[in-house]
């Protein structure tokens, strides 16, 4: 009986352990070449959730991009809906700092709640440099490191 017992609460213990390591990272693979060399197509990398308003310049961030998707025609639907386009990208600058080049914004400095995303690959990245300042709270976390196989 007090097996049972103990084999329960260290069964409960570790599936609360699991729980709380779930909801503080995640794991994300690197889909194409922007953020090539630091990373390549096919890495998977060690993410710990982190909100936007917590963020440093020079951090590598996943972001979810808002996105404007539009149906196949003759789709049943609404005519436009939003999703989030989950990027990797290195934060270039954060609000309150100069606007950094190649990023031409509007002003000098980034403004408040603002982000300012470059990949490290400029000639094969989508970033600020096309869709503007990206809000910080879009920001789902940082990257710690990739998850290297050792086979």
């Amino acid at each position: 009986m007090i097996r049972t017992a103990l084999a329960l609460v260290a069964l409960a213990c570790l599936a609360g352990w699991l729980n709380r390591l779930r909801r503080g990272y995640l794991v994300v693979t690197v889909r194409g070449p922007s953020m090539t060399p630091t990373y390549r197509h096919g890495d998977r990398l060690l993410v710990r959730r982190r909100r936007g308003g917590r963020i440093r310049a020079g951090e590598v961030a996943v972001v979810d991009l808002p996105e404007w998707i539009r149906p196949v025609p003759g789709e049943l639907g609404p005519r436009e809906a939003l999703r989030a386009r989950r990027v990797i990208k290195r934060v270039a600058a954060i609000p309150g700092d100069p606007v950094p080049f190649p990023f031409e914004g509007a002003g000098a400095v980034v403004p408040p709640a603002s982000l300012v995303l470059l990949g490290d690959n400029p000639d094969g990245s989508g970033d600020s440099r096309q869709y503007g300042y990206v809000p910080a709270d879009a920001v789902v976390g940082v990257v710690l490191r990739p998850l290297r196989d050792h086979s």
